[in-house]
């Protein structure tokens, strides 16, 4: 127990002390007075320093988020045990050495009642210490949820800023080298080609802050590109483009076909006698850019940048892999198409209201829980008292006793959960056989 909590406890022995001596004792002196502060201190002081130990130490080894089930069965089992040890203990010592009553009498009659009503008030604050450990806990693991969340999308968005804006020198360096190529070649066509390159430009400065594009957007560009190419090659490259309408209305990462184009150009050799052959098309999910292998040998290691581009940008777009098939005779790549436009890469304050709903309707319902069990542990031994003075020879508070506290034991199961395992595995059992029955 902290300094914080022992004061406060010793506060709350002061005002019930006080209020004890006032309105319950008959002898008004000093020494009474100090004896009920005494008294109180010593349940208020027993009471909260026991529970809040036992709270500390399943805290510590059980996760109230991570474990809840396991932390909710010992906290209840240990509350249990540890508040009747602990209520027979201040009894005794009150009622036996303080008020010097026999021992003989200590569980039944009026010490009984004294001992069941006081083992229902440390039950109470129990609960409420325990509620209140779980509370805290919970948006400890909300706020630290919504902290992980933000700092993965950052950077997952400096990641994915970084990647797009290799796009620009990457696009301009290789287009210059097709440029320097082609002025020794044919000067005539490197004019054209630098009048559509800066079209081309244009295009890429557009389309690079995008996430998604459509496939009919990308083919559009691509098509520009590939005359480009042709002006240089002619007859030494060949296109084929073959994707559907469907197809065209769905979506890919920006300039990923530009990069797959020129990644075919530049690892492989085309001549007249041997063409290039590169086929565009679109089939289960994927859209394909193959080409026949003419694998030129290089100078110098490639830095590998197209390719590379597009993997890490659908790694963090998608869980969908992007595939890369080599064989003697082709090579191919394999990006998937995506049917609806997402912002994956920007803080979604979807994930932080969904996880403060979750956080919310669970207070809810423990609030409602403990709400009822408070109400069952004042209101049972209010009809105890009452059954007692009364008509002491008819219990009949055993009816409203038990049949309450199915109840209680019923909510409990339905809040922490205990059983739902089955539940799902039944749940599971019949989805799987109404999908065999489909079939």
């Amino acid at each position: 127990m902290n300094r914080k909590s022992f004061i406060i406890v010793l506060w709350i022995s002061f005002f019930i002390g006080t209020f004890t001596f006032i309105f319950f004792t008959g002898d008004k002196t000093v020494s009474v007075y100090f004896i009920n502060l005494f008294i109180a201190v010593l349940y208020a002081l027993t009471i909260s320093a026991g529970n809040g130990m036992i709270n500390d130490y399943l805290s510590r080894h059980y996760s109230w988020v991570e474990e809840t089930r396991t932390r909710t069965i010992l906290g209840i089992v240990a509350t249990v045990l540890v508040n009747v040890v602990l209520i027979l203990f201040c009894n005794y010592t009150n009622l036996v050495l303080f008020q010097k009553m026999e021992f003989t009498g200590f569980f039944s009659g009026t010490m009984g009642f004294a001992n069941w009503f006081g083992i229902n008030i440390a039950l109470l604050i129990s609960a409420v210490l325990h509620a209140k450990g779980f509370i805290e806990e919970w948006k400890k693991s909300t706020r630290k949820e919504i902290v992980e969340q933000k700092l993965i999308a950052k950077s997952a968005n400096a990641q994915f800023e970084s990647l797009k804006n290799q796009l620009d020198p990457h696009f301009l360096f290789n287009s210059l080298n097709v440029l320097s190529a082609l002025i020794d070649e044919n000067p005539s066509q490197a004019q054209h080609f630098t009048a559509a390159m800066s079209k081309i430009y244009r295009y890429v400065l557009e389309q690079k802050d995008k996430e998604l594009v459509t496939i009919e957007e990308e083919l559009d560009f691509a098509k520009t590109y590939c005359e480009l190419l042709k002006t240089r090659f002619e007859d030494s490259v060949n296109f084929e483009f073959s994707i559907n309408e469907d197809n065209r209305k769905l979506f890919v990462v920006p300039l990923s076909l530009q990069l797959l184009l020129e990644n075919c150009i530049k690892h492989n050799f085309a001549t007249a006698q041997k063409p290039l052959n590169i086929k565009i098309y679109a089939n289960n999910g994927f859209l394909f850019i193959e080409n026949n292998l003419q694998q030129r040998e290089q100078m110098k290691e490639s830095a590998g940048i197209g390719l590379a581009n597009i993997v890490q940008r659908y790694s963090l777009l998608t869980k969908q892999n992007v595939f890369i098939e080599k064989s003697t005779d082709f090579f191919r790549v394999k990006i998937p198409i995506l049917t609806q436009k997402i912002t994956a890469m920007t803080p979604q304050p979807s994930e932080e209201s969904l996880a403060y709903d979750r956080a919310f309707k669970r207070v809810k319902e423990l609030k409602g829980f403990y709400g009822n069990l408070i109400s069952y542990c004042l209101v049972i031994p209010f009809l105890i008292f009452i059954n007692l003075k009364t008509v002491p020879e008819y219990q009949w508070f055993w009816w409203p006793m038990l049949g309450w506290g199915i109840g209680v034991a019923s909510h409990a199961l339905q809040v922490f959960g205990i059983g739902r395992d089955w539940e799902e595995k039944q749940i599971r059992k019949i989805m799987e056989k109404e999908k065999q029955a489909n079939n």
